[in-house]
């Protein structure tokens, strides 16, 4: 039987494709990380939010983007690996609809022309948000500081997120990056779900599949929490594995035996 049949849930809600922005567990980084975004959306600049991998910044940028009003800004989602600083700006012309021919400095006067048309005369702000950040190159956070000067350096016209792994910090931190680093208004490292909200998270999961947060046991939710040390990725792994187990193995309550061999599981992926 599946797991989902078997605890009487209408999906499971640990798969992220089941689960939509409406849907979003409200963790404290979630929280620091939205409440952040919207006072950077207003005063404009420069934010960057850091996390291990699986930590969820790429969801709550999701959830922002997805709450905001689009009379009002205009945003753009670009996720880099290694690119050329060309590739870059031809990657950008191609958000912004603008013709990506020419050099370099062609598309760069063209992406600033559009930028603040989009700020001046439709009064729809550019928001640029680059995931995976860790991967851009020296010249590319040049560039993208280069960017940002309008008016001899006296308007914010556009704000640009760079979301990235945690070691994006250090790389910020060397000398090179010191007139980019001076221009970041926000930042926020992830801290990981604690304690109280693993439980809270795996509870909210449950609720709104429809299932009974009786499913599971005060022990196995602290076996959950050791194993996975906050990461909300880890845990909707090993809890989808567990429901799965749980249901081979008829059993009515997950018990810290079913985490634990669904840990097995995953120390094998």
């Amino acid at each position: 039987m599946k797991a989902t049949t078997y605890y009487g849930m209408s999906c499971n809600p640990f798969d992220k494709q089941q689960v939509g922005e409406k849907d979003c567990f409200r963790s404290n980084d979630f929280v620091q990380m939205t409440s952040r975004l919207d006072y950077l959306k207003d005063i404009r600049g420069i934010g960057v939010f850091t996390a291990m991998p699986g930590m969820g910044k790429s969801f709550a940028l999701r959830c922002f983007a997805d709450s905001l009003n689009r009379n009002l800004y205009h945003i753009e989602y670009i996720c880099l690996s290694t690119v050329s600083v060309s590739e870059f700006y031809k990657e950008v012309c191609g958000c912004l609809g603008v013709n990506d021919k020419g050099g370099k400095t062609v598309m760069f006067k063209a992406i600033q022309e559009q930028v603040l048309y989009l700020y001046k005369d439709r009064r729809q702000p550019l928001i640029l948000a680059i995931d995976e950040a860790q991967f851009l190159s020296t010249g590319i956070f040049n560039d993208i500081r280069m960017l940002m000067n309008y008016g001899y350096d006296s308007m914010n016209c556009l704000t640009v997120i760079l979301c990235g792994e945690s070691h994006l910090n250090n790389i910020l931190q060397k000398p090179v990056h010191e007139a980019l680093r001076q221009r970041i208004t926000v930042h926020y490292n992830f801290a990981g779900l604690d304690d109280q909200e693993v439980a809270a998270y795996i509870s909210h999961k449950l609720r709104i599949s429809g299932a009974s947060e009786s499913i599971i046991s005060e022990a196995a939710l602290s076996a959950v929490h050791s194993y996975a040390q906050g990461n909300p990725r880890m845990i909707d792994n090993l809890m989808t594995d567990a429901l799965t187990l749980g249901a081979q193995n008829d059993k009515k309550v997950i018990d810290p035996e079913t985490i634990m061999a669904a840990i097995e599981n995953q120390k094998l992926i």
